[in-house]
C-alpha cells in the first residue's frame, strides 16, 4: 500500500494554502510524519488538525490513517523521487540518464495511483464497445493515434481525428453502445471535454486519461483514469506525461486483448502476416 507521496506531489499546486502547509511538511519530512499522530503533525508543521483532515479528503483518502499508511508504504519501497530538469550544455550522457530516469519514475508513480477498479470498468467497456472514439489534441492526439492503431489490430472499430472540429462532429454521432476516450494531460482541453459531454448525452461509456487531481475532463468522464508525471511541462515538453499515457494505453489494449484471447491472437496473426507480406513486396521493388 503506497502512493501517498505521489498524490501529494501531484496535488500540491491545487490545494488550499492551509493544506499546503501540511503537504510541504510531509514531503520534506516523510520519515518523521510516519510516526506522528494528527496532533503531532499539526504542531510540527505549523498547521491545524482540521487542515490535515481536509488534505486527506483532497487527496482522495478516507482519513489520516490511510494517508499515513500510504506514506509508510512509499518509505518501505525505498524509492527516492527527484524529477531531473535539463540545463544549458548538459553532456549527452547526463541527458540520457535524466530522460530515462524521469520516464521510469513517472510510470512507477502512475502504478501507485492507478485505480484498479476504474481500470477494470474501462476494460469491460472497451471490450463490449461497438465503436471506440479516441479524442485528443496536440501531443495527446499522438496518443490517440497510437491507441487507434493498437485496437484496430484486434478488430475493434475505432476512430481518431486530428482536427478538433471534426472530433466534435464525430462526437455528436456517438451512440449508446460506443465508447469515448478523452486524452488530455492537463484535463482542460475544451474540444476533448465537449466531445465527452456529447458522448455522455448519448448514453455512451466515457473514459478519461488525464493527470491526477481535480480536472474538468476527469469530472466529466464516467470512468476517470489518472496518470502521474510531476514535471515542468514548459521546459520538458510533456515528455514523461506522454510516456505514461502510452503506457496506460498499452495496459488497456493488452487487457482487452487478454479478455478475448483466442480471437485477439487470430487477428494479431492476420495483421502480422499482412504487414510481413507488404515488407516483402517493398523489398522486391
Amino acid at each position: 500500500m503506497n502512493g501517498g507521496l505521489v498524490r501529494i506531489r501531484e496535488m500540491v499546486q491545487h490545494i488550499t494554502p492551509s493544506e499546503r502547509i501540511i503537504a510541504d511538511y510531509i514531503l520534506a519530512h516523510p520519515q518523521q510524519m510516519a510516526s506522528m499522530s494528527v496532533a503531532d503533525l499539526a504542531e510540527r508543521s505549523g498547521g491545524s488538525q482540521a487542515a490535515i483532515i481536509r488534505l486527506c479528503k483532497s487527496l482522495g483518502f478516507k482519513g489520516y490513517p490511510e494517508l499515513k499508511m500510504k506514506v509508510v508504504g512509499d518509505l518501505q519501497t525505498q524509492e527516492t523521487y527527484e524529477y531531473r530538469e535539463f540545463s544549458p550544455n548538459d553532456p549527452i550522457g547526463t541527458i540520457v540518464q535524466n530522460v530515462s530516469h524521469n520516464n521510469m519514475q513517472s510510470i512507477r508513480d502512475t502504478m501507485k495511483i492507478l485505480d484498479l477498479g476504474h481500470l477494470k470498468r474501462a476494460v469491460e467497456a472497451l471490450s463490449k464497445a461497438n465503436r471506440i472514439f479516441f479524442f485528443g489534441t496536440g501531443a495527446s492526439n499522438l496518443i490517440a493515434q497510437d491507441a487507434q492503431q493498437k485496437f484496430l489490430r484486434i478488430n475493434k472499430a475505432c476512430f481518431t481525428f486530428t482536427d478538433p472540429t471534426v472530433q466534435l462532429t464525430a462526437a455528436v454521432t456517438i451512440q449508446e453502445d460506443d465508447v469515448a476516450v478523452g486524452i488530455s494531460y492537463s484535463g482542460e482541453t475544451k474540444p476533448v471535454i465537449q466531445s465527452l459531454i456529447y458522448a455522455n448525452e448519448a448514453g455512451a461509456a466515457t473514459i478519461s486519461i488525464t493527470k491526477y487531481g481535480n480536472t474538468t475532463l476527469g469530472g466529466v468522464a464516467g470512468i476517470p483514469l489518472y496518470i502521474a508525471s510531476t514535471e515542468n511541462e514548459i521546459r520538458s515538453g510533456a515528455m514523461s506525461s506522454r510516456i505514461t499515457q502510452l503506457n496506460l494505453i498499452d495496459i488497456l489494449y493488452l487487457s482487452v486483448a487478454s479478455s478475448n484471447y483466442e480471437e485477439s491472437v487470430e487477428y494479431l496473426e492476420r495483421s502480422r502476416k499482412v504487414l510481413g507480406d507488404m515488407e516483402k513486396i517493398e523489398t522486391r521493388k
